[in-house]
């Protein structure tokens, strides 16, 4: 049966995150990011998006911060399904040390540089170590707005959501070390899979969320 599909990329990325799933037999519509205003807060963030949205009871995907703006969405619509891969539900699901460091405003010191370049340090953290996936990832960051991923970040340490969503799908990788699997409330876990699975365990992630659309 083809469903159409709303994919929210993550923080700073754009659908090259999914470029190697393979949604044949559903339609899919990315969503795009919009700038976000002077101290905007994600309900309305997620507000402004609906306008993309076109179906009713929509399916809706959504990557690492997307999956939080996916939260947010379905939270103000009716949807059909909600599938997380390596993101939060709820605030809980957010490491102690993020929400910390966003109350006593630590990121607000992360220079804007070191956010559109990659080093090991990045690397590690989104689990990448193949020539290519790392290129991939360089030149996501690159071409990212780094305005809109420092609101993004301060909006993720920030996040106070509670509500649990009924129709969540949460697939996780045991090896995520931006969101640590050991945080997570999850549904299916993927065995070594890190925060940048959509590419490098592109197979058994077109696998489940095919299964779970």
């Amino acid at each position: 049966m083809n469903k159409h599909i709303y994919i929210l990329s993550g923080l700073g990325a754009d659908e090259r995150a999914f470029q190697k799933l393979d949604f044949s037999g559903h339609t899919v519509t990315f969503i795009n990011w919009i700038t976000p205003l002077h101290k905007e807060t994600i309900e309305s963030y997620s507000s402004r998006l609906l306008g993309q949205i076109e179906t009713t009871k929509p399916t809706l995907v959504g990557l690492s911060f997307g999956g939080i703006v996916a939260v947010e969405i379905a939270k103000q619509i009716e949807t059909e399904n909600i599938i997380l891969i390596a993101s939060a539900k709820t605030k809980n699901e957010i490491p102690f040390y993020f929400r910390l460091a966003g109350e006593i405003n630590l990121l607000k010191l992360l220079p804007t540089k070191f956010l559109k370049r990659t080093n090991w340090l990045t690397n590690w953290f989104f689990g990448v170590s193949s020539n290519d996936d790392k290129e991939l990832l360089s030149k996501i960051l690159v071409d990212s707005d780094p305005a809109f991923m420092k609101w993004a970040i301060d909006t993720v340490v920030g996040w106070s959501n509670n509500t649990k969503l009924d129709n969540i799908k949460h697939i996780h990788g045991s090896a995520d070390r931006i969101f640590p699997i050991c945080f997570v409330d999850y549904n299916v876990k993927v065995n070594g899979g890190g925060h940048f699975m959509t590419i490098n365990k592109h197979q058994e992630l077109t696998k489940l969320i095919l299964k779970n659309v």
